[in-house]
């Protein structure tokens, strides 16, 4: 074939072999995988075979096997039986592990053996970002995500779904026995086959239901009223489309909202953010060194208790307050209607008339308070669009104030939520990408930790090239 660009013959031979590092540009991502982990006080990490054994068969260094990982995950190979094969034929690889190709096993059994090490790994890069004066602008972004656990939907029990399957099991033995007996009626080879597969059918379905019930009293037993067969660990949570759900595990992350990194992560199996915001804020606040801090999240962080011991940390959360009141339905006045005074510590209702603080009644709870006015609403003219009741009564938490001050900020920074959406929304969506259909490989919190800190390890690298270059990266790192 003529006019077409040709390769070279694969059974020419070169007189001056070529050497592995012509493969290798100056500026691919894999040296600065190299040059990272080469700066790394690995010891000082926590991981296990820094020093050789004096006896026995030798050991592969802690270094090679991590290049192995950073490098799978840095182009979408996680699976220990795929990297192994990639370091047999991967000439990126080959050179930067010098040819070495450890078998499945011990790539596997380092990841399994090295977790805290390897999150620490995953710290020590935020480090290198901090010391690098990327978190100037002192905003991060919170968000959770729920991503896929190695644990099928049928492998996961809960009290509502043993009752349904116990349920859907009682109709079917239910139905199989109408059937036998209408197979009873028929005098017929065919007839009698008909009840033989049926009573197999229904003796199955009973052994079903004792296995239900044994999962049912398991369920009750559990801490948490859910058990997952294949990772304990995992938990059935609720998405944001209707019915749906997944049983896998909460990834937190704060993301900096001026670079896009991710600056802290935490894996848990709660389905919810309530009780997340002041922790990851925390975490966030350590990792970029900064002493004040605004953190924005969305009104699935929302919770007082959360927001109050952020107060005085340095940690200035903006989180939308929820309203989960009816008010507004039932073509009533809502909260927003009634002006606090904290001068005066009173209320100002629509009708202009002032509701004050009365004494705490012993079946209320401590940290609330209460206001009306004991005579206005009798005689009010708006009292049909204020309160069903004989008196409008008003609950205010005493810590109140600090939700207002979150309030006030919020109201100085009108586009806070678009931020949020646009910095922490973006890495998970890329993340899950990455991983694909089936987000984790490994089992248990401990080890889904440990996998995780890889992935975010692998998208602060790309994204530090991507700001950066590979070459004034690497130089960073060296210096």
């Amino acid at each position: 074939m003529k006019r077409f660009v040709e390769g070279d013959d694969r059974r020419q031979s070169l007189l001056l072999p070529q050497s592995l590092d012509d493969y290798v540009a100056e500026d691919n991502p894999v040296r600065v995988v190299e040059v990272f982990i080469d700066e790394l006080d690995l010891g000082a990490l926590g991981f296990e075979g820094v020093q050789p054994a004096s006896t026995g068969r030798p050991a592969y260094h802690p270094s090679t096997l991590l290049k192995i990982y950073l490098y799978g995950y840095l182009n979408r190979v996680q699976s220990s039986r795929r990297l192994e094969r990639e370091a047999q034929r991967n000439i990126e690889l080959m050179w930067l592990t010098g040819r070495l190709a450890p078998d499945f096993k011990t790539i596997a059994s380092f990841r399994r053996d090295n977790g805290p090490a390897i999150r620490a790994v995953c710290a020590q890069f935020v480090v290198l970002c901090r010391q690098l004066g990327l978190f100037t602008r002192a905003v991060v972004a919170i968000d959770g995500s729920k991503f896929k656990a190695v644990n099928n939907r049928d492998k996961n029990f809960t009290v509502v779904k043993v009752a349904k399957r116990l349920e859907q099991v009682e109709a079917s033995i239910a139905r199989y026995l109408a059937a036998l007996d209408r197979a009873d009626r028929e005098e017929s080879d065919i007839a009698e086959a008909r009840t033989t597969r049926i009573k197999d059918k229904i003796a199955g379905l009973r052994r079903q239901m004792q296995a239900l019930k044994a999962m049912e009293q398991q369920v009750q037993d559990a801490p948490d009223k859910q058990v997952s067969l294949t990772d304990p660990d995992a938990r059935s949570m609720a998405t944001s489309g209707r019915g749906t759900g997944v049983v896998g595990y909460n990834v937190q992350t704060a993301v900096d909202a001026e670079h896009h990194l991710i600056v802290a992560h935490e894996v848990t199996n709660l389905g919810y953010d309530r009780t997340q915001l002041e922790p990851m804020a925390r975490k966030a606040q350590a990792a970029t060194g900064c002493e004040e801090l605004t953190a924005l999240a969305d009104r699935g962080y929302f919770n007082g208790e959360q927001v109050l011991a952020c107060e005085g940390t340095g940690v200035l959360p903006c989180v939308p307050k929820t309203d989960t009141s009816s008010a507004a339905k039932r073509g009533f006045f809502t909260r927003h209607d009634f002006v606090f005074d904290a001068e005066n510590d009173h209320y100002t209702c629509p009708a202009g008339q002032k509701l004050t603080k009365s004494r705490r009644r012993p079946t209320r709870q401590d940290d609330m308070d209460e206001y009306r006015h004991l005579t206005a609403c009798f005689t009010c003219p708006l009292k049909p669009k204020c309160t069903p009741d004989k008196l409008k009564r008003f609950r205010r938490w005493k810590h109140e104030g600090v939700l207002d001050k979150m309030q006030a900020r919020l109201d100085h920074m009108p586009d806070a939520m678009l931020v949020r959406r646009q910095t922490v929304e973006h890495p998970f969506g890329t993340l899950k990408a990455w991983m694909g259909s089936m987000h984790f490989l490994t089992k248990t919190l401990e080890k889904v930790r440990t996998e995780m800190s890889l992935h975010v390890l692998a998208y602060n690298i790309k994204r530090m090239i991507q700001i950066f270059g590979a070459r004034p990266l690497m130089a960073a790192i060296r210096a």
